[in-house]
C-alpha cells in the first residue's frame, strides 16, 4: 500500500530522500534509497530521483519494494532459543555451529537454521529475507548470540553495540591460575604479520580493547574458571588478552594451550558466552540473557575437580 506524506511547513528545497529518512524512522535508509531506485517515490505522479528539491505542500507518494526471499535453503536445525519475541530472539549457539554462510562452509549455519525457525515471520533486512545478526561468535565458541528479525530491531541493536551499550560476559577455563583473583588487561590488539588467522596484543597500532576479569574457581595450580567481561569487541580478544597473561584458554592451541598441561581431554576451546544485557529495541526494558553451560564444557569442569 503506498504512503502518502505532504511535507511539513518550514522546509524548503531539501533532498526527497532525507525528509523521507527523517520523517519515517521505522524504515530504514537503505530501505527508502531502493524505493527511489526502483522508481517507487513519486511527485505529481512522476517519480523523482534521491536528490529531488523537495518545500513545503509537496505531495510525496512512495511505497517499499518487494523483499526478495533469501537465497540460502532454510535448514531443521535444532536450536536452543533463549527468548523470542517478534522482533527478535536469542539463542545459545553450540559449540562446533557457523554463524554465517561462507567458503567451505555447508547447510548447518546458524543463519540456515534461523531460515527455517523464524520462516514467515523475517522482514526484509537490506532488502533480502533474512536474519539479522548484529554481533558474532567464532565457530568453537558457544553462548549468547542475538538476532534481529526486522529492520527497526536491526537498526537498533546495530547501534547498541556500536555504542557499547551491551554487557557482555562470559566464562573461561584457563591454564595455570592467575596470581589474583580479579584484573583488567587494556591491550590493543592487532592481526599478527606472518600468521593471518592469529591475532596479537600489541603496544602500538593496533585496535583498543579492554576485558575485566574474576576468578571463579581453581583446581590447584592446574587451571582456573574466569569469567571475563569484555567492553570492546575485537576477534580473539578474550583468547589473545589472557594468552597474554600467560595463561590461555584450555583447548586453544593456536594461543599457547599444551595438551599436557593438564590431565583431561579438552574437546574444544573453553569459551561460553554466558551473559548478555541489552536494551531491547522496541520497548527499551532490559533484557538480561544467560546462556547455560553446555555439557562438554561443564564436563571439563567436572573432570578438573576430581583430578
Amino acid at each position: 500500500m503506498p504512503t502518502e506524506f505532504i511535507v511539513p511547513s518550514g522546509i524548503r528545497r531539501e533532498r526527497a530522500d532525507k525528509v523521507l529518512a527523517a520523517h519515517f524512522a521505522e524504515h530504514s535508509r537503505a530501505a527508502l534509497q531502493r524505493a527511489f531506485d526502483a522508481g517507487l517515490v513519486t511527485l505529481a505522479g512522476r517519480p523523482v530521483p534521491r536528490k529531488q528539491a523537495v518545500s513545503s505542500g509537496d505531495t510525496l507518494v512512495f511505497a517499499l519494494p518487494e523483499t526478495r526471499p533469501a537465497e540460502l535453503r532454510a535448514v531443521e536445525i535444532p536450536l536452543e532459543i533463549l527468548y523470542e519475541d517478534k522482533h527478535l530472539l536469542a539463542v545459545n549457539k553450540a559449540a562446533g555451529m557457523v554463524v554465517h554462510p561462507g567458503a567451505g562452509t555447508g547447510e548447518d549455519t546458524l543463519v540456515h537454521a534461523l531460515l527455517a525457525h523464524c520462516r514467515g515471520q523475517l522482514s526484509g533486512i537490506g532488502g533480502v529475507e533474512r536474519p539479522g545478526i548484529v554481533h558474532r561468535l567464532d565457530r568453537g565458541t558457544s553462548g549468547v548470540i542475538l538476532v534481529a528479525k526486522d529492520d527497526t530491531a536491526h537498526r537498533s541493536l546495530t547501534a547498541a553495540f556500536a555504542r557499547r551499550d551491551v554487557v557482555k560476559e562470559y566464562v573461561a577455563l584457563v591454564a595455570g591460575v592467575p596470581k589474583q583473583g580479579t584484573g583488567r588487561i587494556e591491550k590493543a590488539i592487532a592481526r599478527h604479520p606472518t600468521q593471518r588467522h592469529r591475532m596479537k596484543a600489541v603496544a602500538t597500532g593496533g585496535r583498543a580493547a579492554r576485558t575485566d576479569w574474576t576468578v571463579l574457581e581453581t583446581w590447584g595450580r592446574l587451571a582456573a574458571l574466569v569469567r571475563c567481561r569484555i567492553y570492546t569487541g575485537r576477534t580473539h580478544q578474550i583468547r589473545v588478552h589472557l594468552s597474554s597473561l600467560g595463561h590461555p584458554l584450555l583447548g586453544d592451541a593456536v594461543y599457547g594451550f599444551r595438551e599436557a598441561s593438564v590431565p583431561v581431554a579438552v574437546p574444544r576451546v573453553m569459551l561460553h558466552a554466558e551473559h548478555l544485557v541489552v536494551a531491547h529495541p522496541v520497548t527499551g526494558r532490559a533484557l538480561d540473557l544467560r546462556a547455560p553451560l553446555p555439557e562438554d564444557f561443564a564436563a571439563v569442569r567436572e573432570q578438573l575437580r576430581v583430578c
